[in-house]
């Protein structure tokens, strides 16, 4: 059995949690600061997500989760977020698996996400999969977000 894409359930969300602390450490370290969100969230922030939206899960031929992605949908835009891939996983085409696999649970006109400048392989990625930059925005001196869309 190779791996496979599924809406996570309730019994998944720690596991993702954990794997969102692990997946989020280089993304720390290209600022050299732990004390980013995805470093922070809660179980319970997790389970809010999970109601408000969908969180897909990819798992390993053990059945190990090895990545993850949410997104939820405001009009007719779906916004995507948490995209994650565990380290060891990584360069397999995991995360463009996972992006296309989203916008399949949640078909729609347009779909939005967002990363921050210094992720150049996030930033990549969403490039090759038809999404373009449509702002730039400053959180503080070290934290720049750049936004995309993929119109459809």
């Amino acid at each position: 059995m190779k791996d496979s894409i599924s809406k996570a359930n309730m019994d998944d969300l720690q596991e993702i949690l954990n794997l969102q602390y692990l997946a989020y450490q280089s993304e720390a370290a290209l600022f050299g600061n732990k004390d980013i969100p995805p470093l922070k969230q809660t179980l319970d922030e997790v389970i809010e997500e999970y109601h408000k939206g969908i969180i897909l899960k990819m798992v390993d031929t053990d059945n190990l989760i090895i990545g993850s992605i949410r997104a939820w949908e405001m009009k007719e835009t779906v916004f995507v977020g948490k995209l994650m891939v565990h380290p060891d996983y990584r360069h397999r085409g995991y995360g463009t698996k996972l992006l296309s696999e989203i916008e399949k649970y949640c078909p729609q006109k347009r779909y939005e996400l967002f990363t921050s400048t210094r992720s150049i392989d996030n930033i990549r990625l969403y490039k090759k999969m038809g999404y373009q930059e449509f702002d730039r925005r400053r959180v503080d001196d070290q934290l720049e977000f750049v936004y995309m869309e993929r119109i459809v």
